[in-house]
């Protein structure tokens, strides 16, 4: 109860056998005392000892208060508790046997419903208020470390960093636009945005360069070099009160920086403790995406191997499945270190490994059942999961490298290329080809065709250099394609070259 501990003890026992009447045992206070008799009553000093017990009891755990009072009152008895659990912790510490049963659910029962009234010492009017506090009190334990609250916190912290990100670039890059017109060698030579931002505030008007210690800020070569170029510079000359607003610049970029590195510090702290095994898995810097796209912790362990893997690429996956295309491997993981370093073919891989790992550390964290939520999986088993998934990576890389070397035996494939020899198997290499000018004596001999020669007469001129024409053509025929032969003559003339008379015969009867 949140004024104390209180201890009753039952006056008649044969009432417990019958559980269904003991409602009705309970139903006034004068009944109540008939049946059970306050043995002893400790009250609690603040509201810091009520609550310490309550969380403990929450537990099924027995505070050290609870300890000295049950040796004291309750020695060679058999205690009933609501709480089995309970029970057998104080069994365990104690050696007092406990009870867990209908019957003492029951008696529990009446016992709330009349407990001020059997508490003599004990008013209405006080317990009211210190059930109030110590449900307030509470409550806000319970707020503070609940993993979902404090995932609000890292959602808010990340999503302030990412902010200071893009207003620190902002401002950085309008320091060495707006200082570029005066000292434009600058740039090149301070590559970092904050030590740009901190010359340039020490420095000024770039004249005084020279006669300036940027030991502080710069390394001895680097400055040396700056003071070099201050005497070459090709810069314009800038006014004092144009010099003035960019040294306001600088003093609100540098802040902004510190504030960022604090951030970061917080962020890492942060994430160690809620996540640690995750942490030491993937890093902060992509632990804390993952948290904030699942919604929290305990969203995110609910989640598969697959989610996990391509977390942060939802729209490229949607865009993807409706025209079937191929969907995306990785999404915030490929900002992992063991991602990155992989060859672009084996990256979709590597990523599906470290996401079944990384949705087991999840899980440990989010469901883990230690108190100190110690990184067992995240720091112990890091270089098993690093070695493996290393070891996964060569594998890969030797597998591919086996495949393209050689054939199945391993023995390569030896092939002559040779750009004259034929596509088709046991094809011989044909000869280059060359040009036949006597091709380019076939011109007229369709309108020769067109003459119509009679019977009775001999062949004349113009006949027979058609026929000598086409005789070429067959030649160059003949030596453009090897394969095929040609196995008769012209139509009009059989193998000896006189005329057929058959064919002429046959030419007469369709004439007439």
């Amino acid at each position: 109860m949140p004024a104390g501990f209180a201890l009753f003890k039952v006056l008649d026992e044969g009432k417990l056998s019958k559980v269904e009447d003991l409602s009705k045992e309970f139903a006034t206070s004068d009944s109540g005392r008939k049946v059970v008799k306050l043995k002893a009553f400790s009250m609690f000093e603040n509201t810091t000892e009520a609550l310490s017990a309550a969380t403990l009891l929450i537990d099924s755990k027995p505070s050290k208060g609870l300890r000295k009072f049950l040796k004291v009152h309750c020695e060679s008895e058999t205690l009933g508790v609501a709480d089995s659990k309970l029970g057998n912790a104080i069994k365990e510490k104690l050696q007092i046997e406990c009870v867990h049963n209908n019957v003492v659910m029951e008696l529990m029962r009446g016992l709330r419903s009349q407990l001020t009234e059997l508490i003599s010492c004990l008013a209405t009017q006080d317990l009211a208020p210190m059930s109030l506090g110590l449900s307030h009190s509470l409550s806000r334990f319970k707020l503070k470390f609940s993993p979902d609250k404090v995932d609000t916190m890292i959602v808010q912290a990340i999503g302030l960093l990412d902010d200071l990100d893009k207003e620190l670039n902002t401002y950085t890059m309008r320091v060495r636009e707006w200082y570029g017109w005066h000292f434009p060698e600058l740039a090149k030579i301070v590559q970092d945005n904050i030590l740009y931002a901190k010359a340039v505030k020490l420095m000024g008007d770039c004249v005084d360069a020279a006669k300036l210690d940027f030991s502080k800020i710069l390394p001895e070569e680097v400055e040396a070099e700056l003071k070099e170029a201050d005497m070459i510079s090709m810069g314009t000359e800038v006014s004092d009160l144009d010099l003035e607003n960019i040294k306001d610049l600088c003093s609100q970029v540098l802040p902004f920086s510190e504030y960022w590195s604090q951030l970061y510090d917080y962020l890492k702290s942060r994430m160690n403790t809620i996540a640690p095994n995750l942490t030491a898995l993937v890093g902060e810097l992509v632990g804390t995406p993952l948290i904030v796209h699942g919604g929290s912790l305990l969203n995110l362990a609910k989640q598969p191997g697959s989610t996990v893997q391509i977390l942060g690429a939802e729209k490229v996956l949607f865009r993807a499945l409706k025209p079937k295309h191929a969907t995306p491997k990785y999404g915030l993981l490929y900002h992992a270190s063991l991602i990155s370093q992989a060859a672009l073919k084996h990256k979709g891989k590597i990523a599906r490994s470290l996401a079944s790992k990384a949705s087991l550390a999840i899980r440990y964290d989010a469901l883990g059942d230690g108190q100190d939520n110690t990184i067992a999986i995240g720091l112990e088993n890091r270089v098993k999961v690093l070695s493996k998934l290393s070891s996964r990576l060569r594998a890969l890389e030797g597998k591919e490298l086996g495949k393209s070397a050689g054939s199945a035996k391993g023995k390569p494939k030896i092939e002559v290329c040779d750009k004259d020899r034929k596509k088709s198997p046991g094809a011989l290499i044909t000869p280059a080809k060359v040009y036949n000018p006597s091709a380019d004596s076939v011109l007229g001999r369709t309108e020769n065709k067109e003459k119509k020669m009679s019977i009775d007469e001999t062949p004349s001129q113009t006949e027979k250099s058609a026929e000598a024409a086409d005789g070429t053509e067959e030649n160059v025929e003949v030596e453009k394609s090897k394969k095929k032969k040609k196995k008769h003559c012209d139509a009009n003339e059989d193998e000896n070259g006189t005329p057929d008379k058959k064919k002429e015969k046959k030419k007469k009867k369709t004439e007439e």
